[in-house]
Order: structure tokens, then C-alpha cells, then sequence
């Protein structure tokens, strides 16, 4: 198999699947894709190709997604949203729409195969609580989104078969997919801030609260990621059912959790709990999860055994496991697996300050600089000049900052947070050379222009005070010319340089660095600007 593509391929079950794919020699290269492509040279992040698309943008992205997709000999779509869970239009548009271009594209490129993560929430309801294999129906439970998403995102897939029957796809029906590196991640979207890390870790509460007859299937996402590589192998198509053993009851939840003791609540009770407690955001999951656990069945992956596919790690190791990363905060360095952020409101800032790659500030030797400016330069001119660049840079510095942060969720996040970080470290080091050269920094216009950075964020609109939905393209437009003015100021500089006593090469290495900060602007420009003025729920050719 000589190509690849993984749609959502930086959260918790796509790293397990990029690692599975790194592994494997048969297979050639593999692209992943993400609406925030991790930023970082990693295992297994480092290993593949990426490229950056939001599947929930519009119609549009079914074009990009053909190109990319074109050549491929299989697609394993991982692309889910689980929060904010209080935004179904949102939710829908990512899970179910985002499903449907997926498969549209894949139709179009020709592709072979196309994997779906699939899950045991969409199955209906069972009185009975048995093992079912995948034969039994696919309705979902009413009163869960995350379960009512999953039977859509599967009459999708229905769709597309009746309509492409030369692809072979298939459904990946998995159970609670953990791992260690995902305990941040988990306690985001389905914990909370609020229960302490310590509470979290195996066998510490001396009594574990839980719903009366309780039973949990889960997997590890390491034997979860082998089982779509079995399917791929085998180029089957269907469903598969994937679980590790044994099922987990009150009792060995009790066991695993606590010290053994249980008080098993009624369900009654516990779902009315948790509804109160998501209201008062005090529970990320909502009561929804509750009915999940309540009525769906068990799952028999007999089907997928047949294949060859048997789980390294048990049920019992699996949620020991996944209860230390839970406690440790535990996570790798992509937007969506950050570790140490437990709240998911906190993600944009941690996006945009935790996964920047790290580039080495400039600095100045000791010697450099250091018999001031020579009596030939007019050094009062110089000093106005660079002080003036040092206000804009200043300017340009807080405007990268705060676009950083605000478009950290987006397609638009890693660049921004890795221009951010380069121009913050060249900012100080402007004001460095200020000070070498014993010019003086006129610190009122810099204050003006803080103020008038922080007022040109306010774009006045019907929704007064808002981020207009043109915004993005005007900052990127106004930080590309900051950038472009930027790289005519250390061209100044590496002229000058030997008068100066400054290294020439550091200052072109500089302009270079401004140039090419520019042309990534511009990329990201030509990102927003398809969609910059359209309608609502339309798309501009």
C-alpha cells in the first residue's frame, strides 16, 4: 500500500493510528490531516506529511480535500468534535457534514478504502444488555448528541456506499478508547477542572460511587489502531465491533478505581445529578452519557478476531492505565492532546503558548556594538529610525500575540503561534541593539502604539464590539505589511553593520526570516479569503 491519509489525525485514537502506520513497512508514506496541524518533529507526529483543513468550513473543502486525497489508496476519517457540547449546529456540522465531505472526496480521488471511526454509541438501545454483534441495529440513544451523531454520521456512510460501491468502507465501531496520553485530554472533555488529579489515580478512594449495575467496554488506542490496520490489510468493508476483555462491572470498577468498596446509585438519580452538574459547568459530559452507559449493549468483536485481530491489553490494564494519565495530566504536543490543561475552556491559550516550536532568540556577542555609534553616522537620525521600528515592532508584536491566542482552535493556530514566537524574540532583540548602541528608546511612542494596536482589535459591526467575520483577513493583511516594513528595517541594519560593529550575516539572516514570515501570510491569507465575505451557510466559488 503506498499512500495513506488520515483525516483528525493529531487527537487520541489518531496518534495510535499514526504510530500504527509509522510502524508498519508495507505502506509508503502517510498524510495526516487536522484543522491544527501539531507543530512539533515528535514521534509519531514528525514521521508524516500534514497538511491543514477544517472539514466543517463549507462545501469548498470537499475541492482541497480531493487534491489531497488524490493517489491515496485508503482514507481512515478520525475527525470527531465532542465539545462544546451546548453548540449542536456546530457539532453537527464537524461530525455529520464533515463525514459526508469526507466520503465525497473520497468518492471523486478515486480512493480504494475508506475507514470511519465509527463507535458502540451508535447502536440502539437493548432491554436486555447482551452482547450483540454488528448486526443489531444502529439507531443511537435519543437523548445523547454524541449518540444521535454517530447512527447520522452511519446513514451517511450508507449514502455514499448505495452511491460509490467500488470503495470498500468501513466502520469502526470501537469501545471507550483510552491510553495514557490522553488522561488531559479525557479530563477535558468529559471530567472537568473541578475533581482534584490526586482523586484520579488507581485504587485511591476508599468508596466509589457508581450507577447501579454499571458495565464498561473500553479499548486501548494502541490495540484500537491495530484493529483499523487489520481491516485495512484485509481490505474489508462493514463493521466491526472492537473491545478489549473482560467487560468491566461495578466490581472491578470498584476494584480499579477505589480500594474495592462500591455504593451503587440508582440511575434515577445519577442522571439528574449530572445534568445539574453540567449545568452549573461543574461536569464536562452531560446527562446524555448517563443514558449511554444505561442502555446500550455490550459488544461481541468476533467479526473482527476473525480477522486476526487480538488485543494486547486487557480491560482491566487499559482503564489502570488510562486512571494515571488521568492523575498525571498526561498528553503530547498537539493542540488537541496538550497536557497539564484540564479545563477545555483554557485551550486556545495553550494552543497558542504550549505548542510553539521552540527557535533560538538572536542575541549580540559581549564585544559587539560596543564603541557606540561612529562619528560619521548621524546617530540622533539612527536612533529616531530604529525607535520608530521599535514601536511598530512593539505593535506587531501584541497583534500576533492576541491573533495567536484568539485563532488558536483553527486551521490558522500553528503558524501564528510559531510567528509569534519568532517575532517576540525579535523584538527584544531590536531593543537590544538599541541599547547596545546607546541610542535612546522614546518610550511615548511606544505607549501610543500599544493603545492603538489594543483599539485597532474593536471592528465596529452590527454586533458591536464583536470579531467581524472579515477580521482575520484585515489582520493578516495589516501584519504582513508590519512584516514587510519589519524586513526593510534589518536591511537597513546589515547595511550598516560594519560601521556599527554588528554581524552583517545575523541581520540578513533576519531579512530572510521576514520574507518568509511574509509568504506564510500570505498562505494563510489566501486560507481566509474564500470564505471572508460569503453568506451564511454558502460557499464563494
Amino acid at each position: 500500500m503506498s499512500r495513506v491519509v488520515v483525516v483528525g489525525a493529531s487527537g487520541n485514537l489518531g496518534t495510535a493510528v499514526l504510530r500504527a502506520l509509522n510502524s508498519d513497512h508495507e505502506i509508503g508514506s502517510v498524510l495526516g490531516i487536522a484543522r491544527r496541524p501539531p507543530v512539533t518533529d515528535a514521534e509519531p507526529y514528525g514521521q508524516v506529511e500534514w497538511a491543514a483543513v477544517d472539514i466543517a468550513e463549507g462545501e469548498h473543502v470537499v475541492d482541497e480535500l480531493t487534491e489531497l486525497f488524490t493517489g491515496a489508496d485508503a482514507v481512515i476519517h478520525l475527525a470527531w468534535q465532542i465539545q462544546p457540547n451546548t453548540r449542536r449546529d456546530q457539532l453537527r456540522e464537524v461530525n455529520v457534514d464533515g463525514t459526508r465531505r469526507v466520503a465525497e472526496a473520497a468518492g471523486r480521488a478515486g480512493v480504494g478504502q475508506l475507514l470511519v471511526a465509527s463507535s458502540w454509541a451508535v447502536y440502539s438501545p437493548d432491554p436486555d444488555k447482551q452482547r450483540r454483534d454488528e448486526t443489531w441495529s444502529a439507531g443511537g440513544v435519543r437523548s445523547s448528541h454524541y449518540s444521535v451523531d454517530k447512527a447520522a454520521q452511519e446513514r451517511v456512510l450508507d449514502d455514499f456506499e448505495a452511491a460509490h460501491p467500488q470503495v470498500a468502507v468501513a466502520r469502526m465501531r470501537t469501545a471507550l478508547v483510552f491510553q495514557r496520553e490522553a488522561g488531559a485530554a479525557i479530563t477535558r472533555y468529559f471530567i472537568g477542572p473541578f475533581i482534584p488529579p490526586q482523586v484520579l489515580s488507581p485504587r485511591t478512594l476508599p468508596v466509589v460511587p457508581l450507577p447501579q449495575g454499571l458495565q464498561v467496554q473500553v479499548i486501548h488506542a494502541e490495540d484500537a489502531a491495530e484493529a483499523y490496520l487489520t481491516v485495512l490489510r484485509a481490505g474489508e468493508r462493514g463493521a466491526f465491533n472492537a473491545a478489549a476483555e473482560p467487560v468491566l462491572d461495578v466490581a472491578a470498577l470498584g476494584r480499579l478505581v477505589g480500594r474495592g468498596r462500591t455504593v451503587e446509585v440508582p440511575w434515577g438519580l445519577v442522571r439528574p445529578l449530572l445534568a445539574l452538574g453540567h449545568k452549573a459547568r461543574l461536569a464536562a459530559a452531560d446527562e446524555g452519557w448517563v443514558d449511554m452507559a444505561r442502555e446500550l449493549p455490550m459488544m461481541d468483536s468476533s467479526r473482527l478476531r476473525g480477522l486476526g485481530w487480538q488485543p494486547r491489553h486487557g480491560a482491566e490494564e487499559t482503564l489502570t492505565e488510562m486512571l494515571r494519565g488521568l492523575a498525571g495530566s498526561e498528553g503530547t504536543p498537539t493542540p488537541v492532546m496538550v497536557p497539564g490543561v484540564r479545563s477545555f475552556g483554557h485551550m486556545e491559550e495553550a494552543a497558542a503558548t504550549t505548542m510553539t516550536p521552540s527557535r533560538p532568540r538572536p542575541t549580540l556577542s559581549q564585544e559587539a556594538g560596543r564603541d557606540g555609534v561612529p562619528d560619521h553616522i548621524n546617530a540622533p537620525l539612527l536612533g529616531l529610525y530604529l525607535s520608530d521600528h521599535l514601536t511598530g515592532a512593539t505593535a506587531g508584536r501584541d497583534r500576533i500575540s492576541q491573533m495567536a491566542r484568539r485563532y488558536a482552535t483553527t486551521r490558522l493556530g500553528p503558524e501564528l503561534a510559531r510567528i509569534s514566537a519568532e517575532i517576540e524574540g525579535e523584538h527584544a532583540f531590536l531593543s537590544d541593539v538599541v541599547d547596545t548602541l546607546g541610542l535612546h528608546q522614546r518610550s511615548p511612542r511606544k505607549v501610543l502604539a500599544a493603545v492603538g494596536e489594543r483599539l485597532g482589535r474593536l471592528k465596529m459591526n452590527r454586533r458591536v464590539l464583536q470579531t467581524s467575520p472579515m477580521t482575520p483577513l484585515l489582520e493578516l493583511e495589516l501584519m504582513r505589511s508590519a512584516v514587510i516594513g519589519k524586513r526593510s528595517g534589518w536591511q537597513v541594519l546589515a547595511t550598516y553593520a560594519d560601521d556599527l560593529g554588528l554581524p552583517e550575516e545575523l541581520f540578513t539572516d533576519l531579512a530572510e526570516l521576514a520574507a518568509r514570515q511574509a509568504d506564510d501570510l500570505e498562505r494563510l491569507h489566501e486560507q481566509v479569503r474564500i470564505q471572508a465575505f460569503a453568506l451564511e451557510g454558502q460557499h464563494v466559488a
